[in-house]
């Protein structure tokens, strides 16, 4: 196992974990960015499964937040507002109404203090009190860790002198059969998930908890990504135009993968685990809108896929939703780990 580091620009660096195997884990300081991830497929050859960018400037400029560690509150807030111990707070309204990803200031496009292990790198961020609109002094580390059975893990970890909400997860954008390959159409999924949070037109919870089963939603038995992706009369499909939705995790842990995908083109088998209660499935319904990835690879519309392990969107405005809320010097810990292999 090893831990090596170069320039990414003049201040960042990118940070290359590799195991016995030959798989790689790339990460920045810039945005604690997940810039490359190398896995071997099914004839020993390494295969990028990550979209993302080549350089610092174009991450600065990642609208879609390829790559990127999101928070203080990861997802949307509904009204860019809400109320806690009877005060309101102001968010950044960066989607209409609404906020996404924390606003205008993202965590993404920060630098991050960076701190190596044998296996592992270590990124630390201090987000002052009304950062985002968000209470309280916040520290905030995130550890990506390689391991030799290849497995990635994700280790969240956050604590603030206030009262606050923590909704912490990566933002990356995964292609099995290679970040360079085309569509994720053909890619197939299962999801140990059996409800989604409804959503309105403006990508907020309505506050049901809507079961899937049956639907065009329903990814409890492994399909296609693409196989109904454009079934119009599914309500749910018209409101994200593709899957942009949050699954409610059946059971959350680590005993039992919440998603399991693969590709036959690559033979690459990635299965996740978390033990946050939800996953935002995201089908890359926008990535067309932006060219020039990695080694000037064009990223079409539905290029990727995202798995954003999270707490449900707008969970500070609805009750019924698991809570993210953490008291003062209470710590919000939590791991997300992808665990690769072959057909």
């Amino acid at each position: 196992m090893s831990v090596s580091k170069k320039s990414f620009s003049d201040a960042a660096s990118l940070y290359t974990i590799e195991n016995k195997n030959g798989m790689q884990v790339v990460v920045s300081d810039f945005g604690g960015v997940l810039q490359a991830l190398r896995v071997p497929d099914k004839n020993g050859d390494l295969v990028d499964v990550v979209c993302g960018y080549d350089t610092v400037e174009e991450y600065q400029n990642n609208p879609q937040y390829q790559g990127q560690l999101v928070g203080r509150f990861a997802n949307r807030i509904g009204g860019a507002e809400f109320t806690l111990q009877g005060e309101t707070y102001k968010l950044d309204a960066n989607e209409g109404k609404n906020v996404l990803h924390g606003g205008f200031k993202p965590y993404g496009i920060r630098m991050w203090d960076a701190r190596t292990e044998e296996n592992a790198v270590e990124f630390t961020l201090l987000s002052p009190d009304g950062d985002q609109g968000m209470p309280g002094n916040a520290t905030i580390s995130v550890i990506y860790r390689l391991s030799e059975e290849n497995a990635l893990h994700i280790k969240y970890h956050a604590v603030a002198d206030k009262d606050t909400y923590f909704n912490l997860t990566n933002h990356a954008y995964f292609n099995l059969a290679g970040h360079d390959s085309g569509t994720i159409m053909d890619q197939y999924m299962q999801l140990a998930c059996s409800k989604i949070t409804a959503i309105d037109a403006e990508f907020i919870p309505t506050g049901e908890l809507m079961d899937v089963t049956g639907t065009a939603m329903d990814f409890l038995e492994e399909k296609q990504i693409g196989r109904d992706i454009d079934m119009r009369e599914c309500e749910q499909i018209q409101m994200g135009n593709g899957y942009d939705h949050n699954y409610v995790i059946d059971e959350p842990g680590y005993d039992k993968p919440f998603v399991r995908c693969f590709s036959e083109k690559s033979g690459i088998v990635m299965e996740g685990y978390t033990d946050l209660p939800g996953v935002q499935v995201y089908s890359g319904n926008n990535m067309g809108a932006v060219k020039g990835g990695k080694g000037g690879a064009y990223y079409p519309c539905h290029g990727g896929f995202c798995l954003e392990t999270q707490y449900f969107p707008d969970t500070p405005n609805k009750s019924n939703f698991p809570s993210c809320f953490y008291q003062a010097g209470q710590a919000f810990e939590s791991e997300t780990i992808y665990k690769f292999s072959k057909l």
